[in-house]
């Protein structure tokens, strides 16, 4: 599955927002002192992952001294950069003058490192007492992933992923072979001098082709569900959205058997007859099961948000 999406990342925001403000809080009194050494700056990667950047302005919104960078990866462009930039203009600046609390911005797409971030403010006191402000710049989808302990799933995603691309190639493979076959039926069909000789013969080629969509509709629901879409584990619509896809899935296949069984029935074969009820009462049993499960799937999850908007405290 994919990282979560930015739509996901500001509504966990807004739900864990007074969780957040206190942890950033607290890492803004603890790393006051000694900012700009080497091991401070480790220890910080290491308890806090989330972390990107890290500044201080003086009372006039110019920055002071480069960027201390948390990320490896940006550590060469941005660690050498920042010193005397105005950032006077900035929201959370005029924000930090009014008040002497720890401020923050709403989420925003950081210029920086081109992520969903939060910036946190907060005077410091300085040993010839100028106002100085010291900002941190955070990762908000690690922040999220960091509170709800799935920081470890999250770095695992890539080898997942992999995983899930070679079971759908598997099944795109499959798909082939199966139309491979489709084919050459087709091909033998029309070439078949004795025409009609057969009559059921065309069904064996469309039980094939069914095969075949039911086998590449599966992979397709892999494909998007576990690579290329978030799938948010710790909400039930994303569970019950994989689950009705995969189930949708079987009873399209199901109920092309089931009328292509009846068909056969139809032309004077009768032992299919009573299969293709079965079938036929299976795909409605299938489909009564399914809207009870959306349904109630659906009903829970309402409850659950308003159990959450009770406990949440008012501002």
């Amino acid at each position: 599955m994919a990282r979560m999406s930015y739509i996901s990342s500001v509504e966990r925001y807004h739900e864990y927002e007074s969780v957040i403000h206190s942890l950033l809080t607290s890492i803004l009194i603890s790393i006051e002192d000694g900012l700009t050494k080497e091991r401070d700056t480790c220890y910080l990667v290491r308890q806090y992952p989330f972390l990107e950047l890290q500044y201080c302005l003086n009372d006039k919104g110019q920055q002071q001294g480069n960027n201390v960078c948390f990320k490896r990866a940006y550590r060469k462009k941005l660690a050498t950069s920042g010193n005397q930039q105005d950032l006077s203009k900035r929201p959370y600046f005029l924000q930090a003058q009014r008040s002497t609390a720890v401020c923050f911005t709403d989420p925003y797409i950081s210029i920086a490192t081109n992520h969903l971030c939060i910036s946190a403010i907060k005077e410091i006191k300085t040993p010839i007492n100028h106002q100085c402000y010291l900002v941190i710049d955070v990762s908000l989808t690690q922040l999220i992933e960091f509170l709800m302990g799935d920081s470890a799933r999250a770095n695992m995603t890539p080898y997942f992923k992999a995983g899930y691309g070679v079971i759908v190639m598997c099944l795109f493979c499959l798909v082939l072979y199966l139309l491979s076959i489709v084919f050459s039926d087709i091909y033998s069909l029309l070439t078949n001098k004795e025409i009609g000789s057969d009559p059921l013969e065309p069904f064996s080629i469309i039980i094939y082709i069914t095969l075949a969509l039911a086998v590449f509709d599966l992979g397709k629901t892999i494909l998007e569900e576990e690579i290329l879409m978030h799938k948010d584990i710790f909400r039930h619509s994303s569970t019950r959205r994989t689950i009705t896809r995969f189930i949708s899935t079987v009873l399209i296949a199901i109920s092309i058997e089931a009328l292509l069984t009846m068909f056969k029935a139809a032309l004077g074969q009768s032992e299919y007859l009573m299969p293709a009820i079965a079938m036929m009462l299976a795909v409605v049993g299938l489909l009564i099961a399914l809207a009870i499960y959306v349904y109630l799937g659906a009903k829970a999850e309402i409850l659950l948000m308003r159990a959450r908007l009770m406990q949440k405290p008012s501002k």
